[in-house]
């Protein structure tokens, strides 16, 4: 699959940026209310555990985060990467024990505009390595592993992939630095454009079509907030 309207996605697309769109008050709010959520999944061999924000759970915060992602966005609309047609949220908690290998959130669908993807840190503990590659294919993990490539997706999941591929070899001291959960040869061609080092209070935006990762670096579980939107 490849997103059939380019020039309309490339038309909105821009560098990373940092902005601070939530008060102390309403990271905290943030905060509890993934406690109260139920658990979606528990991925043993990723490591994570995810959480929904189902829509109308808690309709005061509902209103209030779309209208601070309005303010930063302007106009845009959900995109639940999801099968179940019946169930709405606006977000995927992701609490994480160990780092995310490289892949993109490009979404399923051919004639979707993929616009920005917002990540919200709830802990001050992790970094988002973010390539300056992009991918403009279905949402895909990236890998050289031969056995994995092999694998079909299940319907809704991310294809493996190893099309992300340049010639030149990776920059060693950065994959010392922050990349040791990945096979250096995976990181062929890939340049970085930002490393996030994550804190309270800030929220990332970077365009869905970014290849990007977490950092080699946790030392403890991590948890964020990750939006995803297109026009």
């Amino acid at each position: 699959m490849e997103h059939l309207y380019l020039d309309k996605i490339k038309s909105y697309e821009s560098a990373p940026k940092i902005v601070k769109i939530f008060s102390d008050r309403e990271i905290k709010m943030i905060q509890d209310f993934y406690h109260t959520l139920p658990e979606k999944v528990f991925n043993k061999k990723q490591n994570i555990r995810k959480k929904v924000w189902i829509q109308n759970y808690n309709k005061e915060l509902d209103e209030l985060y779309v209208k601070k992602l309005n303010e930063v966005l302007g106009e845009f609309k959900m995109d639940t990467l999801k099968s179940e047609k019946d169930i709405d949220y606006y977000g995927i908690f992701h609490e994480s024990f160990s780092p995310l290998k490289l892949h993109v959130d490009s979404g399923f669908e051919e004639k979707s505009i993929i616009y920005k993807q917002i990540v919200t840190p709830l802990s001050p503990i992790g970094d988002t390595v973010i390539y300056k590659n992009r991918w403009y294919g279905k949402s895909a993990n990236f890998t050289i592993d031969k056995n994995e490539l092999k694998l079909k997706p299940e319907l809704g999941k991310n294809d493996k992939s190893c099309k992300h591929l340049g010639d030149e070899n990776f920059d060693q001291e950065m994959y010392n630095k922050y990349l040791t959960h990945e096979n250096i040869d995976n990181l062929k061609g890939l340049k970085i454009e930002m490393i996030y080092q994550w804190k309270l209070g800030e929220t990332l935006i970077m365009d869905r079509s970014h290849i990007h990762c977490s950092s080699a670096n946790i030392k403890k579980n991590k948890l964020g907030l990750t939006t995803f939107t297109k026009k």
